[in-house]
């Protein structure tokens, strides 16, 4: 099936559902790329990591499927996704540090304790959602409950939308609406942010 099939067959089940939920017209979601980023994939005990305090700001003292957000150096953004019992996502803005530098710190950090760092910056790309409607926007391709008690500020998961394999996380608020960002691999970008433009426009948001 054609990328243009595929989209008018989702038109014609968008329009085919009379008692779809859709968002009102006064509800928007914002879709951009997010800026490039340096990402760390690290594994280790947990124990060990809940004793390491922060390696290079990283904050990895959190539950499964949670995400920290570094405020304590604004300027290097930093993010930490623990989505597994050993495992978790290091984030941080690409101009902060050079990845050998901080992949240096967070080693030196580490010491002696038994881990694994791998730099997978070049691997991924992430798409942020903002606006009110952007929950809605995702579940047209994702299928888990992003509802504020479901999928509160500072979640983060693996997770499917339509055909790719993507972390979802739940960022601080930008104001009084909520943003999403989602990490996908590269390969996925063009095919993501088409998806999430024309399920906006398939559900009515303004985007």
């Amino acid at each position: 099936m054609s990328d243009h099939e595929m989209i008018a067959e989702r038109r014609d089940v968008f329009h085919a559902v009379d008692n779809l939920t859709k968002p009102s017209n006064n509800e928007s979601c914002a879709i951009s790329v997010a800026a490039p980023a340096l990402r760390f994939g690290l594994r280790m005990d947990a124990t060990a990591a809940a004793a390491a305090g922060k390696p290079a700001g990283f904050d990895l003292s959190q539950s499964i499927n949670s995400l920290r957000q570094s405020v304590a150096d604004a300027a290097s953004g930093r993010l930490s996704a623990r989505l597994g019992p050993d495992e978790w996502l290091l984030i941080a803005e690409t101009g902060a540090d050079a990845a050998e530098a901080l992949m240096a710190g967070l080693t030196a950090d580490l010491g002696d304790v038994a881990h694994t760092l791998v730099d997978v910056s070049h691997r991924n790309l992430a798409i942020e959602l903002t606006g009110s409607a952007a929950a809605d926007v995702l579940n047209t391709g994702c299928p888990l409950d992003l509802g504020d008690q479901a999928f509160p500020v500072g979640t983060a998961t693996r997770t499917l939308f339509a055909k790719a394999e993507i972390i979802l996380c739940r960022c601080e608020n930008v104001g009084q609406q909520p943003l999403y960002r989602v990490e996908c691999w590269r390969s996925f970008g063009r095919y993501m942010h088409a998806y999430l433009q024309e399920s906006a426009e398939l559900i009515g948001a303004r985007v």
